[in-house]
C-alpha cells in the first residue's frame, strides 16, 4: 500500500506543476508575445518604409503619426529624395530584420530587392510586406503612388498627389514640337535608354534621347569616342564634376562647348518616380528655356 502525501505537500506540488506549465506556455509563445499590436479596426497602419522612393511618396500621402520609420538614405544629403529636415522626423533603419521588426509596424513597403533574412522574418511575424518596383514610365509610377495611398489608407492624398505630377508634365510640355537631341550622362557613361522613366521625362519636355541612336540597351554605358563623334545638343550629366568624372572632365569635350550644353541632372531626379516627376520635369523645361 502507498502511503498518500500529506495535504500540504498535495497543495504544493499543484502549485508547482500550474506554475512550470504556465512558464512553459509563456515561454512556447515566446514569438508571439513580441508580435506588434495590431491598431484597432478602422484606425491608419503604422508604417515602416525601407525605401528612399518609398519615403517620397509617404510624405505627400501619409499621415506623419503613421510613419514609425524611414530609409537611412533617405537622411542622406547626398541620396535623399526628401528634405533632409523633413526625413530627420523619423527613425531610419538599414532594412535589417532587427530594426524593422523592433519598430512594430503594421506594414512595410519596400523596394523590388529585400533581404531574404527580412522577407522571413516580416512573413514569422505576420507583419505585411509591400514591395514597389522601379517605374518605367509616368503611368507606371502614378499607379505606384495609388498603391502606396490605398495601403496607407489614404487614397485621396494619392489621387490628390496623382493629379500634381500630370500637371506638373502637362506644364512642362514645350510649345513647339521640335525635339532637342539630349543624353542623360551618368558617371563612367553609364546612360538611360529606351523604356525607363528618365528617357519619357525626356520625351515630355521636348527632348530626344539619343540613346537608341547609339544603339544602346535600356541602361547601357556610352564610351566617349562616339559620344564625340555624334554629340547630343545638351547632355545632362549626373553628378557631374562634383563627382570627379574622368569622362566629363576629358580635355577633347572642350572642343564641343559650341555644339554641346552640358547641364547638371541632380542624382535624386534620376532614381525615384512619384513625386520626383514633379521636380524632374520642371528642370528640363527650365534646361530648354535656357537653350
Amino acid at each position: 500500500m502507498i502511503a498518500r502525501p500529506a495535504p500540504a505537500v498535495t497543495l504544493a506540488v499543484t502549485l508547482a506543476v500550474t506554475l512550470a506549465v504556465t512558464v512553459l506556455l509563456a515561454g512556447c509563445g515566446g514569438e508571439a508575445g513580441t508580435r506588434p499590436q495590431r491598431q484597432p479596426t478602422g484606425a491608419l497602419p503604422r508604417i515602416v518604409s525601407i525605401n528612399p522612393c518609398v519615403d517620397a511618396v509617404l510624405m505627400h500621402v501619409a499621415d506623419p503619426q503613421q510613419i514609425i520609420g524611414i530609409s537611412h538614405y533617405s537622411q542622406d544629403p547626398r541620396a535623399t529624395s526628401t528634405p533632409i529636415a523633413w526625413a530627420m522626423r523619423f527613425p531610419a533603419t538599414s532594412g535589417t530584420a532587427e530594426e524593422v521588426v523592433a519598430l512594430a509596424p503594421d506594414m512595410v513597403i519596400a523596394g523590388a530587392h529585400v533581404e531574404p533574412s527580412t522577407v522571413a522574418a516580416l512573413g514569422r511575424m505576420g507583419i505585411p510586406l509591400l514591395q514597389i518596383g522601379v517605374p518605367d514610365s509616368i503611368a507606371a509610377s502614378t499607379a505606384q503612388v495609388r498603391t502606396i495611398a490605398r495601403a496607407a489608407g489614404r487614397p485621396a492624398q494619392g489621387e490628390a498627389l496623382v493629379h500634381r505630377i500630370e500637371s506638373a508634365v502637362r506644364a512642362a510640355a514645350p510649345a513647339d514640337s521640335h525635339a532637342i537631341p539630349a543624353l542623360i550622362w551618368q558617371g563612367g557613361g553609364m546612360v538611360p535608354g529606351t523604356g525607363t522613366l528618365a528617357s519619357e521625362l525626356l520625351a515630355a519636355t521636348g527632348f530626344h534621347n539619343l540613346s537608341a541612336d547609339y544603339g544602346l540597351a535600356q541602361w547601357d554605358v556610352l564610351p566617349l569616342e562616339p559620344l564625340v563623334a555624334r554629340p547630343p545638343r545638351v547632355l545632362l550629366s549626373v553628378g557631374g564634376a562634383a563627382r570627379g568624372d574622368r569622362m566629363l572632365g576629358h580635355p577633347v569635350l572642350d572642343q564641343l562647348e559650341h555644339r554641346m550644353a552640358i547641364r547638371p541632372w541632380p542624382d535624386r531626379l534620376l532614381h525615384c518616380g512619384g513625386p520626383t516627376i514633379i521636380d524632374a520635369v520642371a528642370h528640363l523645361a527650365r534646361i530648354r528655356q535656357s537653350l
